[in-house]
């Protein structure tokens, strides 16, 4: 009987850590899930680099090569900052913009951009 209940315990060990391997958030591929990864992680440094870009604020989401950013701008220019650097990222296929915008300014306004 001990036997049969560890060969249980261990067969939902193992069952159990294989499923953390799985594609999560809709991706197609595990290729695909380290491809966007990259691409968020490319799109932060460029935010960490540029004086004019909160890295902190500013928040990036990858899926399918499409750039999501979220989180708060000080300004319109730097939330116009973000989208180009992000837009100009290899294998970038979109950037949707939908940072808010702190300062009230005649020049605002959010949204998809491509």
């Amino acid at each position: 009987m001990r036997k049969l209940i560890s060969a249980v315990v261990i067969a939902a060990a193992v069952a159990s850590g294989m499923t953390g391997c799985a594609v999560t958030r809709g991706q197609e591929s595990a290729g695909q899930y380290v491809d966007d990864a990259t691409i968020t992680t490319r799109v932060k440094s460029r935010f960490a680099k540029d004086p004019t870009v909160s890295a902190m604020r500013i928040h990036v989401d990858t899926m399918k090569g499409v750039v999501h950013l979220t989180g708060t701008a000080k300004s319109e220019a730097e939330r116009r900052q973000a989208v180009e650097l992000a837009r100009a990222v290899p294998d970038v296929k979109g950037v949707y913009d939908d940072m808010k915008v702190e300062s009230a300014s005649s020049d605002t306004g959010a949204g998809a951009t491509r």
